[in-house]
């Protein structure tokens, strides 16, 4: 490789970064290296506290030997076949999930807007061929303030103007209404209704959790309605909550659910749309595909991280370690933090903007040997790997403690 003139090869990785990369990311000052468990280790050798794990993707910790060892196995044996052919690893790996979440079904993806994607196409497919929806008038209504993805379709749907500016026309199709609100739900019913797509909790809209009892009145009113409940459950599912699936925290089970992020065990990007067998059965060989989705590496992973989840009790861990987090935060009392909220092991503090920014108390904990990332700029996001242990949850609290003390 030639060096441009005036740039050497010997440049930072911020710098290369910057000049070859999209600015679409303003990352922290901070270049990571290594990573184990909850620990992350930068260029420089100075070790960190991971309170954010990648949004759920590195639940497990980083480079649980388990999934290493599962990762490294099957990449020296088979790693990616055309789904023309069967592979021995993919059918154990489905039996699994649909076993764990009580789904009938399993359709693999790779990342989670392409999982919500496959739950946007299968229902609207439902609404025609099952409910009898007139051809191309089929409605999907969404929260306010969700976040599905990137994707323009998902884009479209979103409520964040800097999401949408830009990148239409959109997908029409799509009906709003105020997250964690049964009855506007129900007024924005019609016979066109095909589903209602939301997450439990809101995770990019700062860890929005709502009314207790809202999860299982969506369930009663889309039953009665005959419209699919789809919980996207990408960030909030597989233990993150200190359930298998926040919609258990309601005993809630939806006609079709979406997972990812933690289904890749932190190694690859793993996802999958589940539904109930009438939703599923709309498919039809050639409806949809990926290349990658459920090849026999991906399937591998993710059968050992769901194993993992089980058999190391992640979300028992994790309900357990979430009221430690709750409690160390809700001692601090500083009058900077107005509210503290979430569930197991996803937790959002809403900082007072007039005593700080989010991203600068993000930047002071990076400071502290901390990272995590902000939210809209006012909430500061802390979910750690479930495997955090009450050391680092009272390192990483402290840190926050003289963070706020010296901003203020």
């Amino acid at each position: 490789m030639t060096a441009q003139p005036g740039f050497p090869l010997s440049a930072s990785p911020i710098a290369l970064e910057e000049r070859y990369g999209a600015a679409n990311y303003l990352p922290l000052p901070v270049v990571l290296s290594r990573g184990e468990g909850v620990h992350l280790w930068a260029q420089d050798g100075k070790r960190y506290i991971d309170m954010m794990s990648a949004y759920s993707a590195v639940s497990f910790g980083h480079g649980h030997p388990r999934l290493v060892e599962a990762l490294v196995a099957q990449a020296q044996q088979l790693a990616v076949i055309s789904r023309a052919f069967h592979s021995d690893r993919l059918g154990p790996f489905l039996e699994r999930l649909c076993t764990l979440t009580g789904m009938d079904r399993a359709l693999p993806m790779n990342s989670g807007a392409e999982a919500v994607e496959t739950a946007l196409k299968a229902a609207r497919k439902w609404g025609y061929t099952v409910k009898g929806i007139p051809e191309g008038r089929a409605q999907v209504i969404v929260a306010a303030n969700n976040f599905a993805g990137r994707t323009t379709t998902i884009v479209g749907f979103s409520t964040e103007p800097q999401y949408r500016q830009g990148f239409g026309p959109f997908a029409p199709g799509f009906v709003t209404v105020p997250f964690g609100d049964a009855a506007a739900l129900e007024a924005a019913i019609t016979p066109d209704t095909c589903a209602f797509l939301v997450e439990p909790i809101q995770g990019e809209a700062g860890i929005v959790v709502p009314p207790a009892g809202y999860l299982r009145a969506v369930r009663e009113l889309c039953t009665r309605h005959g419209v699919l409940m789809i919980c996207d459950e990408i960030q909030t599912g597989l233990g993150r909550t200190g359930r298998l699936l926040a919609c258990d925290h309601e005993g809630v089970r939806p006609d079709g659910l979406t997972l990812g992020k933690a289904l890749g065990g932190g190694l690859l990007p793993v996802s999958a749309f589940l539904a109930r067998e009438d939703v599923m059965a709309v498919f039809t060989p050639g409806d949809h595909g990926s290349t990658f989705g459920g090849s026999p590496l991906a399937a591998a992973v993710g059968d050992a991280a769901l194993r993992v989840l089980v058999e190391e009790k992640l979300a028992e861990r994790a309900a357990a370690q979430g009221e430690l987090l709750m409690e160390r935060l809700a001692a601090l009392r500083h009058p900077a933090i107005v509210d503290v909220r979430g569930k197991g092991l996803l937790v959002g503090v809403e900082i007072d903007p007039a005593f700080a920014t989010a991203r600068q108390v993000c930047e002071g904990l990076m400071e502290e040997g901390v990272l995590t990332k902000d939210t809209h700029g006012t909430v500061v996001r802390l979910a750690p790997p479930l495997v955090i242990g009450a050391r680092e949850i009272d390192d990483a609290v402290a840190a926050l403690g003289r963070v706020l003390a010296r901003l203020g």
